[in-house]
């Protein structure tokens, strides 16, 4: 079997942020450093067995680092790696543009949008 080709740089970029939580990871990780409990409480709806399997994905791709603490008990923490926020700040424009347009698209898919913190 022949192996994948990318068709251009956003072709690559979806491959790497793809699925419904890679993203919405990347963006709770924006301002540091993340226990694993508080990240399943930032991304609404993930089960805890979702959540590592995508964060073990996102390892894989260098966006996210894991760290653990050997400590009682153990504590483990998530961070953006600098390729990983560099992807984030690219998600930024896509997540403004979300933003001014979340109501209509909430509207026409009939969908409840988050109220506005």
């Amino acid at each position: 079997m022949k192996p994948r080709q990318y068709s251009c740089g956003l072709d690559a970029a979806i491959d790497v942020i793809g699925g419904r939580w890679k993203a919405l990871i990347l963006w709770a990780l924006h301002h540091g450093p993340v226990r694993t409990g508080e990240l399943r409480r930032s991304v609404s709806g993930i089960s805890e067995k979702m959540l590592i399997q995508v964060l073990r994905e996102m390892e894989a791709d260098e966006i996210v680092h894991r760290e653990v603490f050997h400590e009682v008990p153990p504590r483990v923490e998530y961070s953006l790696t600098p390729l990983g926020a560099r992807l984030n700040e690219a998600l930024d424009a896509l997540g403004n543009w979300g933003e001014e347009n979340m109501r209509a698209i909430a509207r026409r898919r009939g969908v409840e949008p988050a109220p506005r913190h």
